[in-house]
Formats: C-alpha cells, structure tokens, sequence
C-alpha cells in the first residue's frame, strides 16, 4: 500500500502543504502550524521512496528531544505498519541500551530517530562513512528551537558531514513558530519555502482571576484557585511556568489546594527519566487531568486531548507563547485555547504586549552571529575519530555549513592547531597533544583519546548536578552548588514532595521523605529568559499610548505614575531619584532585558564608587534597573554615556569572574576540559580549577588565543547582552529627581526587599510593610499583597 492510498483507507485527504512537500525537490523548508501534520508530512517523501523497496539506512531523524523522539517513533510506526511497509524504524539516543546501538552500527535501521548530540556521536564512528553512504534523506523538525543554540550550529556541521559521505541526500526542515523563514532556510542550506495555511486564530486571553496580582513577585500562586477551576472545566491542560523552582512551587500550591482530587502531574528536565515517562504516559492514556511543566514539554509531543493552555508569568519571548499554546487542540484547523497569567502587575502589562504580538503574528528573533569556534574544534576531533582527513577538504566541507560560510582560513587553521595541540601557550602539555599530521593527513595521535572525545559530546554545558535517591529509589538531579548550601535535616521540594537531606555519599544525595515540613527551594542555574526586545518595544508602546485597553487598576497605576513622574516613551530613557529610608535610590528604565541590566548594574556601580557616591547595591529587571547609594546621583547620563561605560566595560570583563565562567564553557566544549572520563566525572570544583587556569595561563601568554577571542565574543553576545547594553545608550535621558518613591519604582523596592519567609507572623509582617510602601506611592490598594514569589 502505499502512502497516498493509506490516506484514503482511513477516509483521509493529505492537506496541501504534505503534497507540495511531497512534490518538492532539493532541501525544503515546512512552516506549518501544529498540529498541521508537518512530521508526518516530513516522512512521506521516505514512505514513498520505502514502499517501492530496497533497504539500508535510507532517512536520519533529528529532533531536539529525546521524548519527542520517541513520540514521532510511536507515533510513525502505526501508518509503517497499516500500509505493510518492510521498513524498520528505530531511535538512538542517550536512552537507547547499549545492546540496540551495538546492532545499529552493524545494521541500522531504514528510519532512524535522534538528536544532534547521537548524530554527531555516530559520525565519529570509524563506520561511519560505511553506514550514512546510501542515506537518501535527512528530516530536520523544530528546526527552529535548534537554530537558536550551539546545539544548531553543531547540527549544521554534521549535516556539512552527511552532504559530503551521501552527496545527493535530500533535506527537509520542520517548523511552526519562525520570524524570518528565509533566515531558517538559508541556515538549513534550503532551496525553497512552502508555508502552509495558518489555520484559525487561537482563542487566547489572560486567565481571570478573583483577586488582582501582587505588586511583586513571580510565582503566579494568588491565581491557584482560579487555575484549578479552568483544569476543572477542561479535558487537559498543560500549566508552563518559566522555571523549574516555579514548577515545583506552583504543583504544589496547586495540590495544597486540590480538595477535588483532580489528577495533576509535574515534568521538568530534573526529574528522574522514569518519573517523566510516567507523567508522559498518563498523559497519552488520558489519565491526567493536568501537568505543571517547564520547556520540557514545549515542543512537538502529540497529546490530541490537551484543550488548554495555561502559562503562569510572563512568557518573555513571543515565540515561546506561540509554541506554547500550540500545545492545545494539537489538531489542524482548530484553534488553541490559553489562557495567561500575570505572575505582578507590571507583568499584566507584558502578557498584554504578547497576545497582542501573538494575534498579529509577529515573532521575535535575534540575529545569528558567525558559527562559534568552540564547537568547530569539537567538530574536528570528532572527525579525526572517525578516521584520518586532509585540512583542505575539511574546511570547504566546514564551509558548507551555513553557520560557518564565511569562516576564514586563519580561524580555521587556528580551530585546527587548538584541536591539535591547545594552540601556542598549551602546545609543551603532553595532555593536549591530540592530533598528529602523517603523510599529509590529520589524525588522532593516541586512538585510545577517541574514548573520552565521544564521552564528552555535546554543546550543552549544565553546572555539575547530584542524583537524588529516596531508599535506592531516584527521584531526580539537583545542582551541586544548592546542595552544598544544605546541611543534614534540612528540607527542599523536588518532584513535589518536601524531602529532607540525610547525606551525600559518591556523588548521590540519600534522602527521605519530609511531609509537612517548610522546605528549601531546589534552585537551577538554568537559563534564565529575558524579556525579547520586540516584546519589550511592544511594553513601551503600551505605555505610551493613553488609549491603551487596559484593566482599570493598571490604567489609575500608570496615570499616577504619569502625574508624580512621567511614564517611559519609545526612543527616550527615563531615569528617577528619589530618597527612601537614609539612602537614595536611582531607577533607570532600560527595557533592555535582565541581563543587559545587570552588566548596567555592574558598571554604574563601579562608577559611582569613583565618584565616591557609596553604592550599596542594586537590582536588575527585565524592564528596569534599580541602585541604592547613600548620596544622590544628580544626573545618570554621564554615568551611562557610551564612552564611559565602554572603557568600564573593557576594565571589567579582563577582571571579571564572568570571563572565566563563560571561557569554562567555551574550553569545556571545545574539548580542553573534560568533564567526562572513563570510570570518572571531574567535580564542578575540579573542572573550574582546571579552567581558571589555563584560562590565566592562556591571558599571561597567549593573550590572541581563538578561544578567548571566542569567549569575548560569547560573553558579549549572552551573558552581558551588549548590542542591547549599546542599543540603549543611544536614547537620550529624560531625568526625574523626586521627593519620594514613584508609582513605577514601588514595585522594584519590594522586589529589592524580598526574602523567603517562613509562618504566618513574617508573612503578615511583609505585607503590612508592603502596603505602608505602596501607599507611600499614592498606590493604596487593599487587595494587593507583597509578592508571592
């Protein structure tokens, strides 16, 4: 049978965008909505080509998740199997056992489902020109949650790598949520675009709530019971929060109040694999009412009977919203029901700026820098594993990746001579010394090396994290820099439970469980989202508009704010003063993101202190920065002039501890520092021990070593987000000197002000003082509490 006449057995009609992919020819870019079939659609060129015979690995799979992986392998395998097809289907990831991957190398599988970190894994395998020579197809989904990270920019290379061992293999990428499809495809080295029809429009709205947000905080927990009632009301929902440490808070505020008993689960990456599976299998078998979860469950995964989305806090990036609520009625033709929550009330106006971007389709996105030269180097060890190369074929193959097109030679030959020998000032350390040059091909000089290459691949570098076990039993990972915060009999939330810390023995935290006791909070390092500058443009805007339909509590909030100050305009940068108990506050409305203002925070600090006015410290928000000093700044523009902060900018970053952390993950995936070893793992401590040094070494005598200019380069472009660092210094200041705190600056004193609180007595102490506060600001609002974090 073949797939056309599949489509018909089941009454079926194939929509358009499936057969203008099946009729395309070269590498092709899908836009479709979810649930528009575009996986399907994706794999229909391959069923064809299948059903007519012939065997072999014949299409490569990739997607960024290993669920999603083994989601599109259940969920292809019933059609494979309808229309009788001879063809196997398979899945290598880090989950697959060991007996099936052994079987794969000696004989793959037609179909075969992975990740870029499996793909680049295979393609070190000496048999690996063997295996991929007759591949015929490369399918790409979600291409766009890949572009997005090194992990795309190591995808491309092995893409380079597949064109060159099956000249001729056809690529296909998937995706739903793109800003620039042109961009996506020349990423991917597509040819054509096929845009399918949108679809209706969702029905998104934010979530009505009995009791108005907090003033601060970021957790969404005032919303609980309403929350509870929309799940009441729905077949399924998936509830995202932003964070893991708001996952767990909000599951389990949800089930403190579940007197209905209704079914909820909770899946983040730091659970156990196994207590994932479980919540994904109730899932798919209907027997969950509802699921907390972070981006665990973003993407793709086919839940037909999700009806509803509900996304606690701001989302801070457009896309992440769309894709978010493409979760609900996975189904082509009907539209997603979500609904948001604002976690304050300043983030009301945000959720307001993002389903108004997300109705009038428009998509944030930046702009993609040149391909990182960390990842290269990994590449080219992972080359030499596979087998000896010659340099020159090797760098127009690089070429051919689009992340890396206008790669230099210089920089090539550098990447090469780091890979070879850690370049100038590392080149006397037998432990660096890797590749050798013989009868004009580059290989590895000691094969055994190959070993700890493969162990260590990837581009996600993740702190150091400790199992956590309960009688044998795991439960999940927690981070070894919270862990170390805890002391024996201290408690912390973890997969919704209140656990008590009993010991840490061989890097495996024993603990048992703790009901009823006032936990810790498990903490991640993990990304933390800045507010999108389109989404951030779309916040100014509103502000700026008098006419913009807004609730009326946030309306009288900024109206107040326009009287006793002024309200933050498009193109201008708007500054306040004022005094608060003995000290004086500057707040500097940026809207340029958290991390642009922390590197703010860092460098106007620095420069008060020279102008001796004692700055006691700050905060840094996604919309605004906040410092407290004790003398009054009379005027911030000269302390944010571009040539003043630059030069601050440079002296910071030789000094800074920021440097060596971003250089740890530069030399980590580049290969100087192993975190893996047969039989060992390096500590966090270790691995930074290790990179602090060479990263000294390499300052003191190798100061144009690639991979500082690489770690620069980096740091710039993520940690401190410069170009919105410089984007924001180019608005002229519109200086505000007060007499008290502002209606706008409330906020971000409570914020200033939170600590964790335990009991009924420190939490009504804190409200009473946030409302002595917020009246203070002309904001008397007796519904409003301090922030439930």
């Amino acid at each position: 049978m073949t797939p056309l006449e599949w489509f018909a057995t089941r009454g079926w009609q194939p929509h358009p965008h499936q057969l203008a992919l099946l009729g395309a020819r070269g590498d092709t870019l899908l836009i479709a909505p979810t649930g528009g079939g575009k996986t399907l659609a994706g794999f229909l060129p391959s069923l064809v080509d299948l059903a007519q015979g012939g065997g072999g690995l014949h299409t490569v799979y990739v997607s960024p998740l290993k669920a999603l992986t083994a989601d599109v392998g259940r969920n292809l395998a019933r059609p494979v199997a309808e229309m009788g097809l001879p063809v196997r289907i398979g899945d290598r990831t880090g989950d697959t056992p060991a007996s099936q991957r052994r079987r794969q190398r000696a004989d793959p599988p037609e179909i075969l489902l992975t990740t870029p970190e499996s793909l680049a894994l295979m393609l070190s395998w000496p048999e690996a020109a063997r295996m991929f020579a007759g591949l015929k197809r490369v399918v790409l989904d979600e291409l766009h949650a890949l572009a997005e990270s090194k992990r795309g920019d190591q995808l491309m290379l092995c893409l380079a790598r597949l064109r060159a061992l099956a000249p001729g293999v056809i690529t296909t990428g998937l995706s739903a949520t793109v800003e620039d499809p042109q961009a996506l495809a020349r990423f991917m080295g597509a040819e054509a675009v096929i845009r399918a029809d949108p679809g209706p429009a969702p029905d998104i709205a934010l979530l009505e709530t009995r009791q108005p947000p907090p003033w601060a905080g970021g957790g969404g927990r005032y919303a609980v019971p309403d929350v509870l009632g929309a799940v009441a009301a729905a077949k399924t929902t998936i509830i995202f929060l932003n964070t893991r440490a708001q996952a767990e808070l909000f599951f389990q505020a949800l089930w403190m109040a579940n007197d209905a008993g209704l079914p909820i689960g909770l899946h983040h990456g730091a659970l156990a694999r196994e207590a994932r599976q479980r919540v994904e299998a109730a899932m798919a078998a209907g027997d969950l009412r509802a699921v907390v979860a972070t981006g665990s469950l973003d993407l793709g995964i086919d839940w037909g009977d999700v009806d509803l989305v509900i996304q606690v806090g701001a989302p801070r990036n457009i896309k992440r919203l769309v894709q978010r609520i493409g979760r609900a009625n996975h189904r082509y033709n009907a539209p997603s029901r979500a609904r948001i929550v604002a976690a304050n009330r300043f983030e009301v106006i945000e959720c307001l700026a993002a389903l108004e971007a997300a109705r009038a389709g428009e998509l944030d996105g930046e702009p993609r820098g040149p391909g990182p030269l960390d990842v290269l180097i990994q590449h080219i060890l992972l080359t030499a594993c596979a087998g000896p190369f010659d340099a020159d074929a090797l760098y127009a193959e690089v070429r051919g990746a689009a992340p890396y097109a206008a790669l230099t030679r210089a920089d090539f030959d550098a990447c090469l001579d780091v890979a070879a020998t850690g370049g100038y000032a590392l080149r006397a350390y037998d432990r660096w010394q890797r590749l050798m040059l013989r009868g004009g091909l580059w290989q590895l000089r000691d094969p055994r090396a190959a070993r700890g290459l493969r162990m260590n691949i990837g581009t996600i570098t993740e702190p150091e994290k400790l199992k956590v076990r309960r009688r044998g039993a795991l439960l999940g990972e927690i981070e070894e820099t919270f862990a170390a915060s805890l002391s024996p009999g201290d408690t912390f939330l973890l997969g919704g439970q209140v656990l008590r810390y009993d010991r840490i023995r061989d890097l495996v935290m024993e603990v048992t469980p703790a009901p009823g006791r006032e936990p810790k909070i498990a903490t991640w390092s993990g990304l933390k989202f800045a507010t999108s500058t389109v989404l951030s443009q779309r916040i100014q805007a509103i502000l700026a508009d008098p006419g913009a339909d807004l609730p009326q509590g946030i309306r009288d909030w900024l109206a107040l704010q326009a009287r006793v100050s002024a309200l933050p305009r498009p193109g201008m940068l708007l500054c306040e003063t004022f005094p608060r108990g003995g000290r004086w506050h500057l707040v500097i409305y940026g809207f340029a993101g958290q991390n642009a203002h922390q590197t703010l925070g860092l460098l106007v600090t620095r420069q008060m202190e020279d102008l001796d006015l004692a700055p006691l410290g700050f905060l840094a928000m996604d919309h605004a920065l906040m410092v407290t000093s004790l003398h009054r700044v009379a005027d911030a523009a000269p302390l944010i002039a571009a040539p003043v902060l630059d030069r601050g900018l440079e002296d910071w970053l030789v000094a800074s501890s920021l440097m060596k952390r971003s250089f740890r993950s530069v030399a980590t995936i580049a290969g100087l520092i192993q975190r893996n070893r047969p039989g060992a793992r390096a500590t966090a401590k270790q691995a930074t021990f290790s990179s602090d040094i060479i990263h000294d070494t390499l300052r003191r005598h190798d100061p144009g070593h690639i991979l500082l200019r690489a770690t620069r380069e980096e740091a710039r472009r993520g940690l401190i987000d410069f170009d919105r660092l410089t984007a924001m210094q180019g608005r002229p200041v519109e200086m505000r000197r007060l007499s008290r705190v502002s209606p706008l600056a409330a906020p971000l004193l409570l914020e200033m002000g939170r600590v964790r609180l335990g009991g009924e007595g420190p939490a009504r102490l804190a409200e009473r003082l946030a409302r002595e506060m917020m009246a203070e600001a002309g904001l008397d609002d007796a519904g409003a509490g301090p922030g439930d974090g």
